[in-house]
């Protein structure tokens, strides 16, 4: 049966992030379609994984064979993060927009699954595996918005997960979300609550889409 690896990032409960809410969406869809497969959930906020090391980098580039222990140890750890996304039939990363770009903690696992000669580059390991992205925004930074400029979450994750790594890599974009929380913004409640349910909606038509297309 299909593996969904799922990747949260938002620092925020479910009932107060829209990534967490729109993801669960999708992956309630997802379920209802594989109720016999299996959902890795990995919630970075809770649990973080290692930043980047030199041992870790520099192990990437060198054989095996001539890997100090602290490379060794290092790298195993990078290993098993790769492989648990090399295993899965399909991603969903939450990616929540803070400060123009995506969380620290999901730039830590990136960094650790980016492996040239492995994930990326030549080899492309996962090269084809759909990645769903739900990148939730406090404001509006789409094509034709003043703050398009700002836009690096899309422009970033697009570059790593589609260029480098090759996945088949779609978005869902809830916006608006300081809305509720920003008085300075009470004019926009009713676009960002227009924008959720879009969201909710696009999150559970595409898990159903997918889940079909993987069974074929």
């Amino acid at each position: 049966m299909a593996t969904l690896l799922h990747i949260d990032s938002s620092v925020f409960p479910a009932d107060a992030s829209s990534s967490r809410a729109v993801a669960d969406a999708f992956r309630s869809a997802w379920q209802e379609q594989h109720p016999e497969g299996t959902v890795i959930h990995r919630d970075l906020a809770a649990k973080p994984v290692p930043h980047i090391t030199a041992h870790a980098h520099t192990a990437g580039f060198s054989d095996p064979a001539t890997h100090s222990p602290e490379q060794a140890a290092a790298f195993a750890e990078r290993v098993k993060l790769i492989e648990e996304l090399e295993r899965a039939d399909a991603v969903l990363i939450g990616a929540p927009m803070y400060n123009l770009t995506i969380p620290s903690t999901l730039k830590a696992w990136l960094d650790n699954v980016v492996l040239f000669g492995r994930t990326a580059g030549d080899a492309q390991s996962v090269k084809g595996t759909p990645i769903t992205v739900v990148a939730s925004r406090g404001g509006a930074y789409g094509p034709g918005t003043p703050r398009a400029g700002y836009e690096y979450v899309q422009n970033y994750l697009s570059a790593v997960l589609a260029d480098f790594l090759g996945a088949d890599l779609d978005f869902i974009v809830p916006e608006l979300t300081m809305a509720p929380a920003d008085p300075g913004m009470a004019d926009l409640v009713p676009l960002f609550e227009a924008s959720r349910e879009r969201a909710l909606a696009e999150a559970s038509a595409k898990a159903k889409q997918l889940a079909q297309r993987l069974a074929a």
